[in-house]
């Protein structure tokens, strides 16, 4: 054993679920090979039966036990290691290291008070404040009359969830004064929390800045984008990297706040910040200073590993700027979803705020519409067939305006179109042959479902009204149909727009490997 020689331990992400799945174990298992590489000793704690991090052969020591600061304090007591990193095991180690730093654990990594000014909704405004850096109007409240107020105030819709989350769970969109009392009195008059009321952007896209720090410097970092517009979870997003929708301002303002919080943060590791763009207004959502569900994304498409680098930061090796120019990247890669809505009875298809998705596969193209159509099919995606019938059933009149490009693709293509009566009236006004069928409600038949149950359609798209899992109307018997009869589902827009140029562009796909593209 060599002077040099350190025992790390490293913290999993615990067992697979919604918002914590094989993303963080990519990332776990790089520390363990890049420290073993390096010659220094691993301990590693996770509790998943299904991870590559807990085969015995991956570290030295592997400790498979629950993810508790009794049990963490328990194996630091035993293995003293010379230090704990945290931040590649998602949320949940990310907690536990705020508990830790109370036991003077050596933690390797961005400081703890810089995490808490991030977590820290009202610490993280206020930063934002100091430096210039714009983001939506929020406040938090613990008088429902004060809440409607601000809503009021700043217009729906707004964003609501409980001032504990940081992201994902227990958040709706509220488009109206009816809607948010609804979700106050059900989801949050359960709890102590007071209540985080955020204005909510539409139209607006979403862009993701990852990367990696040392000493407030960026080392390596990735922007990639959202093909749906802001109201989607980023784990259920579509996302492309290199970004090929964005304007070079936007990009360089990305870059420039980017730049202006790792500084001022002072981080050392791996972190993830989260934007709306507008009409190339920026404004950042959120900062996350651990890695993002993106890392093996980015790393794989960038071909540099991400987690290598950081692993190699914190052991106190020197780097200079290694930022890939985008320009410089050979393929498109795009990460979609996987989602289990045919496993779960009665869950709405539909996809808002909350993270709903149980996995994800990313594909590479020439272009992004070859990138796309690959990544679509690998989650279980079934193309439709040219000539045969779309379903299409669209709410709002801005949704019918958005479609009218999108349709006149389809057709080019040889589809044909059906729809309820609101949507099929607007279609045939403009040109198209559209087949009217009875709604649900309507109590009458042929009505969309029967479309469905009788194989006549090879495509449904339909727009909900709410941004959440929670409207239990006819779009909702539509979407759960399509699901149930294995028809392909499209729920937003921006998807459809880029289906159809896909199918348009890629009539035939080709497959290449891995090492053919990086």
């Amino acid at each position: 054993m060599t002077p040099q020689k350190k025992k790390i331990m490293i913290l999993g992400s615990g067992p697979y679920c919604i918002g914590s799945s094989v993303e963080f174990d990519w990332c776990g298992v790089q520390v363990i090979r890049t420290l073993r590489r390096l010659g220094h000793e691993t301990v590693f704690l996770n509790s998943n039966p299904e991870t590559v991090s807990t085969d015995f052969d991956e570290c030295d020591r592997l400790y498979f036990d629950e993810l508790t600061l009794e049990r963490v304090l328990d194996i630091y007591n035993k293995e003293q290691p010379d230090g704990v990193i945290f931040s590649t095991g998602g949320q949940v180690a990310q907690n536990l290291a705020v508990q830790l730093a109370e036991f003077d654990i050596p933690l390797l990594g961005t400081d703890i008070t810089s995490i808490d000014r991030c977590e820290d909704r009202e610490k993280f405004s206020a930063l934002c404040d100091e430096l210039g850096i714009d983001q939506p109007r929020w406040a938090s409240f613990d008088k429902l009359g004060d809440a409607f107020a601000f809503a009021d105030e700043v217009g729906y819709p707004v964003l609501v969830r409980p001032s504990f989350v940081l992201s994902g769970a227990a958040m709706a969109v509220a488009t109206t004064e009816e809607m948010l009392k609804d979700y106050l009195e059900k989801a949050v008059g359960t709890t102590d929390s007071s209540v985080v009321i955020s204005k909510f952007v539409e139209g607006a896209k979403e862009v993701e800045f990852d990367g990696v720090a040392q000493d407030g410097n960026i080392i390596v970092s990735a922007i990639s984008e959202h093909i749906e517009n802001a109201g989607v979870h980023s784990g259920d997003a579509t996302i492309v990297l290199p970004p090929q929708n964005l304007y070079v301002e936007t990009v360089r303002r990305v870059r420039r706040i980017a730049q202006e919080l790792v500084k001022e943060l002072n981080i050392s590791g791996p972190f993830n910040i989260q934007f709306l763009a507008k009409e190339n207004q920026i404004q950042v959502i959120e900062c996350n200073l651990r890695s993002s569900r993106t890392f093996p994304f980015i790393s794989k498409v960038l071909g540099q590993n991400f987690i290598d680098v950081a692993t190699r930061i914190w052991m106190g090796e020197q780097f200079e700027n290694q930022e890939m120019n985008l320009l410089d990247v050979q393929s498109v890669g795009v990460k979609a979803a996987q989602f289990s809505f045919s496993r779960l009875k009665n869950a709405d298809p539909n996809l808002g705020v909350e993270m709903s998705s149980t996995g994800e596969v990313a594909c590479f193209g020439d272009t992004l519409e070859e990138a796309f159509l690959k990544s679509y099919l690998s989650v279980g995606f079934t193309l439709p067939e040219p000539g045969s019938k779309i379903l299409v059933t669209l709410g709002k009149i801005t949704d019918k305006a958005t479609f009218l490009p999108i349709a006149r693709k389809f057709k080019r293509l040889g589809f044909t179109f059906c729809g309820t009566a609101g949507t099929s009236e607007f279609l045939r006004n403009e040109g198209f042959e559209c087949e009217t069928l009875y709604k649900i409600s309507a109590d009458k038949h042929p009505n969309v479902l029967d479309a469905i149950e009788n194989g006549e359609v090879g495509l449904v798209i339909n727009t909900a009204n709410k941004f959440s899992h929670e409207e239990v109307s006819d779009g909702y018997l539509i979407r759960r149909k399509a699901v149930d009869h294995n028809v392909p589902l499209v729920i937003n827009l921006q998807l459809a727009k880029l289906l159809a140029r896909s199918l348009e562009l890629n009539p035939e796909l080709k497959l290449k490997s891995y090492e053919e593209v990086v």
